[in-house]
């Protein structure tokens, strides 16, 4: 058996397509464009290759950007008095600071200053509460490409058993509140967990969320089971995931690879929730 792979650039390529169309629309309806500010604090390579492609994303998309880049040394009162500034802004829709920041700076008091109706990376405790009790605000784009890849495989996710590797706020815990939501039973394993092979033998659907090259092996995985890997570890082989590949491609039934499958949905659902935000500030409906 050979699993089906994933492939998140055409599914990110698809919906942010989509989702060009419809601001085209909302921009005849409004005489604006949604905006999306990037704020980054310091040089860190990897976040100014991140804040570069979501720059990219949002002017592909038809959307205004903002860059903000602060030197390493700002001090905590300026990144909050950019984020008020922003908050207040009426061409701004979405406010996205990008972690890591400099040692010096709280981040948690950051990302508690971003307006929760602004903030679409999820992270604000008032959408992590929104989505755990269902109500209307912005989901973790990375949780949320995964979601769109597995219901592109199985249109109907209720009843079926899900494991999350990991417990982190930006992908585990909110993956797993997704997954209840589409009423599959969901287990959420972890590094205290006794024996994550066996909760992974049971599983239909994987979602590796756990930041360990290679971590889950082939003969864990439940035959036919589907498996989307958010890993993206550097090692001496070059990017792998989360997920042993090779291996476990011959039990899967369908597999993210890394690169390439998880990575590209996360910047085309930062570009969908600006645009659902844009909408709900403008009290249309998002055509998605």
């Amino acid at each position: 058996m050979t699993a089906t792979i994933i492939d998140g650039k055409a599914h990110a390529l698809a919906l942010r397509t989509r989702v060009a169309a419809h601001v085209a629309t909302f921009r005849e309806a409004t005489g604006r464009a949604p905006g999306l500010a990037v704020v980054l604090v310091g040089e860190d390579p990897a976040s100014a290759v991140y804040v570069r492609n979501k720059g990219k994303a949002t002017l592909d998309a038809g959307m205004a950007s903002f860059e903000h880049r602060l030197p390493v040394d700002t001090e905590a009162e300026t990144l909050l008095a950019l984020v008020a500034q922003l908050n207040a802004d009426p061409a701004v829709d979405g406010i996205l600071v990008q972690l890591p920041l400099p040692a010096h700076i709280d981040a948690q008091a950051v990302l508690l200053a971003i307006d929760p109706d602004k903030d679409v990376d999820g992270f604000h405790p008032v959408n992590a509460g929104r989505l755990a009790i269902g109500a209307e605000g912005f989901v973790p784009c990375t949780p949320l490409g995964c979601l769109i890849l597995l219901k592109d495989i199985h249109p109907k996710l209720s009843g079926m058993e899900a494991v999350v590797v990991g417990r982190s706020n930006i992908v585990g815990k909110p993956m797993a509140q997704l997954l209840l939501q589409q009423s599959c039973t969901v287990t959420i394993v972890h590094s205290r967990t006794r024996d994550v092979a066996a909760h992974l033998r049971m599983a239909d659907i994987v979602v590796a969320a756990v930041g360990i090259p290679r971590f889950i092996q082939g003969d864990w995985i439940k035959p036919g089971a589907s498996v989307i890997d958010v890993g993206i570890n550097r090692t001496d082989d070059g990017l792998v995931g989360d997920v042993d590949f090779a291996a476990a491609s011959a039990v899967a039934g369908a597999i993210t690879p890394v690169p390439g499958g998880v990575g590209p949905m996360t910047i085309a659902c930062l570009i969908r929730n600006t645009y659902v935000s844009a909408c709900r500030r403008e009290r249309l409906e998002a055509m998605l």
